[in-house]
C-alpha cells in the first residue's frame, strides 16, 4: 500500500477569460500528499480553489499543468484507472426520484463493472443506516438520508480513497452527528477520507491533518495539533470572591477585560507569561479565586488569520 493515497504536485488550473474577463488562475502552484488511512481536511473560503481541484482528480476538469497521482496511478498515464481508486460524493444531491436506493446501488455497481454476485448493496445500505428504506422511492427520502445515499453510491466499487465535498451542508445536527459515524467507520475499515467543509468545529473534531486553500494557493498544511499551535494567544478568565471595583494596575499591562461583576478575562500569549503571575497580581490586590476557565485557540482563529477573512 502506498504511503500517500493521493499526491499533487504543482498543480495549476487558469480558465480562460473572454472579451469581458480576465483569465482566472483558479489553482496556483499547488502541492498535496495526503497520507494513506488518514482524514484530510481541505478548508478554504468559496471560490478559493478546492472544487476545482476536486474536478480535476475526478475528471470533470483538465488541469493547465502539475500532476496528479491517486493511489500511485498517474491521471494523464491511465486515468480511468485513477477514477477507479476514488469515490466523490458531490456538494449536489443527484438521484433519479424513480429509483429505490437498492436499484441505484445496484446500477452504480453495474456502471463501475462490479459483478453482479460481488456487489454489495445491502452492506452498504446498511453502513449509512438506510437498510429500512431500501425499496422506497428515493423522493421519499428526506434530505440527509439522500446525502447517506450519496456516500453509499460513491463506495460501490470499493475505493481505497473517498472525497466529501462539503458533505453535511444543510443537514441538521442529527443526521450529520449520524454521517459522521459513518465516515468514521469506514476510515477505521481503511479509507482514506478527503473532506472538504464550511464547518470548522466538524473539521477540528474529525481530521488528523488540515490544509488551508486561498486564492489557489495553499497557505497551511500541517497536523491539526501543530495548526492550532500556531496561534499563540490564549483567554482565561478568573472567577473573584467579590465585585470588581477597579482592575488591579498591575495588570494594566496586560489585555484584560471585564466579562462580569467579578469576572476578569485576561488574553495573553502562553510563550511569554504564566496563569501563575496573574493569581499572584489578583491575591496581592486583595482578591480570592473561585473558579478559573481557559479559552484555547480553535480552528476558526488559524483560519481567519490565515485566510484574513
Amino acid at each position: 500500500m502506498p504511503d500517500h493515497a493521493i499526491e499533487i504536485e504543482n498543480l495549476t488550473k487558469i480558465y480562460a477569460g473572454d472579451k469581458k474577463t480576465a483569465p482566472k488562475k483558479a489553482l496556483d502552484d499547488v502541492s498535496l500528499a495526503i497520507p494513506n488511512g488518514s482524514i484530510f481536511g481541505l478548508l478554504g473560503p468559496n471560490g478559493a480553489g478546492k472544487s476545482t481541484l476536486i474536478n480535476i482528480m475526478a475528471g470533470l476538469v483538465m488541469k493547465s499543468s502539475g500532476r496528479v497521482k491517486i493511489w500511485e496511478t498517474d491521471i494523464d498515464d491511465n486515468m480511468r484507472q485513477a477514477k477507479a481508486s476514488i469515490g466523490i460524493v458531490p456538494q449536489e444531491i443527484n438521484y433519479d426520484p424513480f429509483f429505490t436506493p437498492k436499484n441505484l446501488l445496484d446500477i452504480q455497481g453495474g456502471m463501475y463493472g462490479v459483478p453482479k454476485p460481488e456487489r454489495r448493496t445491502a452492506e452498504l445500505l446498511d453502513l449509512v443506516g438506510l437498510t429500512d428504506k431500501a425499496d422506497a422511492y428515493t423522493r421519499s427520502l428526506s434530505g440527509g438520508m439522500r446525502r447517506r445515499l450519496m456516500v453509499a453510491k460513491a463506495m460501490v466499487h470499493r475505493p481505497p480513497i473517498l472525497v466529501l465535498d462539503e458533505p453535511t451542508a444543510g443537514v441538521d445536527v442529527e443526521l450529520r452527528q449520524s454521517l459522521w459515524r459513518n465516515v468514521r467507520a469506514l476510515n477505521k475499515s481503511g479509507v482514506t477520507i478527503l473532506l472538504t467543509t464550511h464547518y470548522l468545529e466538524e473539521a477540528e473534531e474529525m481530521c488528523d491533518q488540515i490544509a488551508i486553500i486561498n486564492h489557489g494557493k495553499i497557505v497551511a498544511n500541517e497536523s491539526k495539533s501543530k495548526l492550532l499551535s500556531h496561534i499563540d494567544s490564549k483567554g482565561i478568565c478568573f472567577v473573584l470572591d467579590k465585585d470588581i471595583t477597579d482592575i488591579p494596575k498591575h495588570l494594566s499591562a496586560y489585555q484584560v477585560e471585564k466579562m462580569g461583576k467579578n469576572v476578569l478575562k485576561i488574553t495573553y500569549s502562553p510563550s511569554e507569561h504564566f496563569v501563575g503571575e496573574f493569581i499572584e497580581i489578583l491575591q496581592t490586590s486583595g482578591y480570592g479565586i473561585t473558579d478559573i476557565k481557559t479559552d484555547d485557540a480553535d480552528l476558526e482563529d488559524v483560519f481567519l488569520q490565515l485566510t484574513g477573512s
